[in-house]
């Protein structure tokens, strides 16, 4: 049924779709399903060249299975608002959970991220972190840790409660950028220098020299990229300053 859980015959119509050279949104119209669950469906279990119907099926029961053995907090009633399907928000969100890993962030930073971005307030505190991940304090505590040194989240205090809040937003991106963008300064420093001691007619001393050259670029490359867009945040760093 439309809104429901996908069906073997709908991943096999799905399967079908994609050999025939149908787009998403043509398959989900056959199916009477939103385009995203569609594309969510077919990127999850091995993207358009490797999509079967009887394997994702398998592993959407797996999935299941584990969820059922592992017990989780009741949605918050902010999943609901605005008509939104909380199952579909809980799959959205481990889905981005598994690209966040893949780009290689940490599993427990990436369930943090997700659980930030997909809240309305894009604030929560370590408690409600560790209530709606169900997991320990400790661990919200490292993965808060990790992702404020990767700059992807910012630490503020609500004046009302005086506990520190969490959050996301589009300076926290702009910050996250430069800091990668130092980062590349930094590690082309270091190569130049290995090109130095280990001589750059040599080898070994070539290789350093050419990636510290390539990192210098790229690392300015991202501040001319970061500062053509910084108006976009403006609106926002007025407000957070």
């Amino acid at each position: 049924m439309p809104g429901g859980r996908l069906t073997q015959q709908d991943r096999r119509d799905i399967a079908a779709g994609l050999a025939e050279g149908l787009g998403y949104a043509e398959i989900a119209r056959r199916l009477g399903r939103p385009t995203s669950t569609v594309s969510r469906e077919v990127s999850r279990n091995g993207g358009l060249g490797t999509y079967r119907a009887d394997r994702a099926h398998q592993a959407t029961e797996r999935r299941a299975r584990r969820r059922k053995q592992t017990p989780r907090s009741a949605p918050l009633a902010t999943n609901t608002a605005y008509g939104r399907d909380p199952e579909e928000i809980r799959e959205f969100a481990e889905h981005l959970v598994e690209i966040l890993v893949h780009t290689g962030l940490q599993r427990m930073a990436s369930r943090v991220l997700a659980c930030l971005y997909t809240t309305d307030t894009g604030a929560l505190t370590a408690k409600d972190l560790a209530q709606r991940l169900q997991v320990s304090p400790a661990s919200i505590s490292t993965a808060i840790a990790y992702l404020e040194d990767q700059e992807l989240i910012r630490r503020d205090r609500d004046p009302r409660w005086r506990r520190e809040l969490y959050s996301v937003d589009n300076n926290v991106w702009y910050r996250s950028f430069l800091a990668s963008a130092q980062r590349n300064f930094l590690l082309a420093e270091t190569a130049r220098n290995g090109a130095r001691i280990l001589g750059a007619t040599t080898p070994a001393g070539a290789r350093c020299e050419f990636v510290g050259e390539f990192l210098r670029r790229t690392g300015e490359d991202m501040l001319q990229t970061a500062e053509r867009w910084r108006h976009l945040l403006i609106p926002q760093a007025r407000d957070n300053p």
